[in-house]
C-alpha cells in the first residue's frame, strides 16, 4: 500500500500549523476573560453566526461520516444521504423553536433544562448518563475510527495515531470554546476542501477507466453504471430497506433521529447556547446550508468507489478485500491512498481535521456537564470561576486518556460503522426527545413522566429489537414495518428496522407521558413550566428568506432523486 509522500507530510505540517496558531491567537487575545467560566465552556457573546455553524459542521462530521457514510454510500447509493439533507430541514426546525427556549429561560447545559423544567433527580440522573455514554461510546468511537482511518493512510502504528490525535484535540479544547469555535472554522475549510477534492478525483477517475475526462463526464458515467444507487426512497423489495424503509425518511424516525441530535444534544447545541438570538439562528442555518453540501463530499466518492470497484479499476478489489470478504468501509480509505502526493495530504489534513474538531467538541460537553451540573452542584458548590474552569481542564484530560485506554478493548473496529452508531443511538433518543419536546410545549408534563421517558423509553427499544426472537412479525410484513432479515432451519425471521423502531417507542413514550402527567395532575401535582410565549418564535426575514430556500433545495433533491 502506498503512503503517505514528502509532500503530503507538507501539506498536513501547514495545516497543523495554521489550526495550532491561530488557536493559540484566539486563547491569548481572548485570556483576559478565560477564568470566567460561561466565557470559557459557551464563548459567550463571543462566537459569531458563521464560526458558530462551522462549529456545528466541525463537531459533526467525523470519521464516522468519512469512512462510514461513504462506505454505506458504496453498499446503498445516495439514500444514505437523507441523514445529511433531513438534517437541514432539522436544523432550521431547532433555530424557530429550541433555540428561542433555551436562549429566553437562560438554559446552558442540558441537565441544567432537566433541572429546571422538572427537577433535580431527572438532571442528575441524565447528567451521568450523557457523561457515560459521551465517554464510553462516542469519544472511545471516534477516536477510535479515527485514528484507524489514518492509520491505513499514514502508515503509524493505530497507537501512534490514536495518542497523536487525542493531543491534539486536547491543546484545542484547553483553550475553551472561543478556541473550539473559531479554529473548527479552519477544520471546516480543510474538511471541506480536501473532501472536494477526493470526490473531484474519484470522479475523474471514473470518467479515465471509461476512455473520458473531467468531473461532469464522470459523474455521468457513474450515474449510467450505478443507476440503482441513486434512489433515495426505497421500496419494499430494495436489500437495504431494513436500513432505511421507505417514507419513514421523511415522515418517521428519521425526525426522531435528527431533532433529538441537533435539538437536545449538549454536544452540538452548545455552540448556539452562548449567543444571542439573532446570531445563534444565523449560524444555524449557515450549518444548514453547509449540510445539502456533505453527500459531495461523504457519500459520493462511496458510489463513485463501487462503479470502480465492478470495473476492478486500479487494483481497487484486492484494496477493499479483509480476510476475503468485502469491507465496504474501506472505500474512502482507499480512494485517498489513489490520489497524487501533495492531494493526498490535504485529504488526510481534511480528515484528521473532522476527527480532531469532533473529538475537541464533544471532550468540551464532557467538561461542562461535569463541571457544571455535577461538580458545581453536588462536589464544590462555592467554586470560584476560576476553579472550575481549572477542573473543567482537568475534566477534558482525564476524560480523553480513559478513552485513549479503553478504546482498543472495545471491538469498534469489528461492530461496522455510520449505520450502526445510529441504531444503537437509536435505543435512547426516542425516549429523550419526548422528554424534551413535552417539557417544551406542555406545561403539565411532570417528573415522574420524565423519568418512565428515560428509563422506559430504553427498555422499549430493547424490547422491539429482541421482539422477533419470541415472535412472528411477518404480520407487519404487508404495512411495512417488518423486514425478512433471515432465515434460519426454515423459518422466516422478521425484523422492525431501527428507523420504525424509534417511532413506535416515540409514541408510546409520550403517550405514556401524558396518562401520567394527567393522573399526578388530578392529584394536584402542578410541574414547573419554562417561559415561553408565541414572540419567541418570530424569525426576521433574512432567516426566513434562508430556510425557505433550503427547503425548496431539499424539494428538489428529493423530486429529482426519488
Amino acid at each position: 500500500m502506498k503512503f503517505l509522500d514528502t509532500k503530503d507530510y507538507i501539506v498536513f505540517l501547514i495545516y497543523f500549523l495554521i489550526v495550532a496558531s491561530y488557536g493559540i491567537w484566539i486563547y491569548r487575545k481572548k485570556k483576559s476573560h478565560t477564568s470566567d467560566s460561561k466565557d470559557y465552556f459557551l464563548a459567550e457573546g463571543s462566537l459569531t453566526w458563521w464560526a458558530i455553524g462551522a462549529s456545528l459542521i466541525a463537531s459533526n462530521i467525523s470519521a464516522e461520516q468519512f469512512i462510514g457514510m461513504s462506505g454505506n454510500g458504496f453498499k446503498m447509493g445516495l439514500a444514505i444521504s437523507t441523514y445529511e439533507w433531513m438534517a437541514a430541514a432539522t436544523l432550521i426546525i431547532v433555530a424557530t423553536f429550541f433555540i428561542p427556549v433555551y436562549l429566553k429561560n437562560k438554559i446552558y447545559t442540558m441537565p441544567q433544562f432537566l433541572s429546571r423544567r422538572y427537577n433535580d433527580t431527572v438532571a442528575m440522573v441524565m447528567a451521568v448518563f450523557w457523561l457515560l455514554l459521551y465517554v464510553v461510546v462516542n469519544l472511545t468511537s471516534i477516536l477510535y475510527l479515527g485514528a484507524l482511518a489514518v492509520s491505513s493512510i499514514s502508515g503509524f502504528s493505530l497507537s501512534v495515531c490514536m495518542y497523536g490525535i487525542a493531543i491534539f484535540a486536547i491543546l484545542i479544547t484547553l483553550g475553551g470554546m472561543k478556541v473550539i469555535g473559531y479554529t473548527d472554522v479552519i477544520q471546516v475549510f480543510f474538511l471541506i476542501l480536501g473532501g472536494l477534492v477526493t470526490t473531484y478525483l474519484a470522479l475523474s477517475m471514473v470518467a479515465e477507466h471509461y476512455g473520458g475526462s473531467g468531473v461532469l463526464e464522470g459523474f455521468a458515467k457513474v450515474k449510467e453504471h450505478a443507476s440503482d444507487h441513486f434512489h433515495m426512497i426505497f421500496k419494499k423489495d430494495n436489500p437495504n430497506y431494513p436500513s432505511l424503509p421507505g417514507l419513514t425518511v421523511l415522515i418517521g424516525g428519521m425526525w426522531i433521529v435528527n431533532l433529538n441530535y441537533w435539538g437536545c444534544n449538549q454536544y452540538i447545541t452548545q455552540r448556539a447556547l452562548g449567543a444571542d438570538l439573532k446570531t445563534a439562528r444565523g449560524g444555524i442555518l449557515f450549518a444548514a446550508f453547509l449540510k445539502l453540501l456533505m453527500p459531495l463530499i461523504v457519500v459520493l466518492p462511496g458510489i463513485a468507489a463501487y462503479v470502480l470497484y465492478k470495473e476492478n479499476s486500479g487494483g481497487i478489489v484486492a484494496a477493499m478485500t479483509q480476510g476475503g470478504e468485502l469491507n465496504q468501509d474501506k472505500a474512502y480509505p482507499v480512494l485517498m491512498n489513489l490520489l497524487p502526493a501533495g492531494l493526498k495530504g490535504l485529504a488526510f489534513a481534511a480528515l484528521t481535521a473532522a476527527v480532531v474538531a469532533s473529538l475537541a467538541g464533544k471532550a468540551n460537553s464532557i467538561s461542562t456537564i461535569f463541571t457544571l451540573d455535577i461538580y458545581k452542584k453536588k462536589i464544590n458548590p462555592g467554586a470560584s470561576e476560576q476553579k472550575l474552569v481549572s477542573v473543567g481542564k482537568t475534566t477534558v484530560i482525564v476524560a480523553m486518556l480513559i478513552a485513549v485506554l479503553i478504546a482498543p478493548l472495545m471491538g469498534i473496529d469489528k461492530k461496522g460503522g455510520f449505520e450502526f452508531i445510529q441504531e444503537y443511538t437509536g435505543f435512547v433518543s426516542p425516549g429523550i426527545f419526548a422528554m424534551f419536546i413535552l417539557g417544551f410545549f406542555w406545561k403539565k408534563t411532570t417528573s415522574n413522566a420524565a423519568l418512565f421517558a428515560t428509563i422506559g423509553g430504553f427498555l422499549l427499544s430493547v424490547f422491539f429489537k429482541l421482539l422477533p426472537l419470541f415472535a412472528n412479525l411477518a404480520f407487519l410484513a404487508p404495512f411495512g414495518f417488518a423486514t425478512l432479515v433471515e432465515q434460519k432451519n426454515g423459518a422466516m425471521v422478521y425484523e422492525i428496522p431501527f428507523l420504525d423502531r424509534m417511532g413506535f417507542v416515540f409514541l408510546i413514550c409520550v403517550a405514556v407521558m401524558y396518562l401520567i402527567s394527567k393522573a399526578e395532575n388530578k392529584k394536584g401535582i402542578q410541574p414547573k413550566g419554562l417561559e415561553i410565549d408565541k414572540s419567541m418564535f418570530k424569525t426576521n426575514p433574512g432567516f426566513t428568506v434562508g430556510a425557505l430556500i433550503i427547503c425548496g433545495l431539499l424539494a428538489v433533491l428529493y423530486t429529482v432523486f426519488w
